[in-house]
């Protein structure tokens, strides 16, 4: 099965939160809070949207940043994603 959005419509698959820093130092209970950084698996056509013209600027595979309380969270065959709108995307991760 496979997540198509439709219009302005972004499906994100979450980045796991590191949960040691690069020297090694574990970090305690904060770290759990999901992060608000993903990859981006799906992109919709963008178009019309609202009597709006809308051109989709991301592209399927790069990391974004979002909006923390953006999307709808769903499930699927065991995996979660979320899906936003693209005004949801505060930033592309280079």
């Amino acid at each position: 099965m496979q997540l198509i959005p439709l219009g302005d419509r972004v499906v994100l698959k979450q980045l796991e939160a590191e949960e040691t820093t690069k020297s090694g130092i574990v970090l305690p209970g904060q770290s759990k809070e999901k992060p608000q950084q993903a990859e981006i698996i799906a992109v919709g056509p963008g178009g019309m949207v609202d009597g709006k013209e809308i051109k989709m600027q991301v592209e399927v595979g790069q990391q974004v940043i979002y909006s923390k309380y953006a999307g709808t969270e769903v499930k699927l065959e065991d995996e979660e994603y979320i899906i936003v709108k693209q005004s949801d995307i505060l930033a592309v991760v280079k």
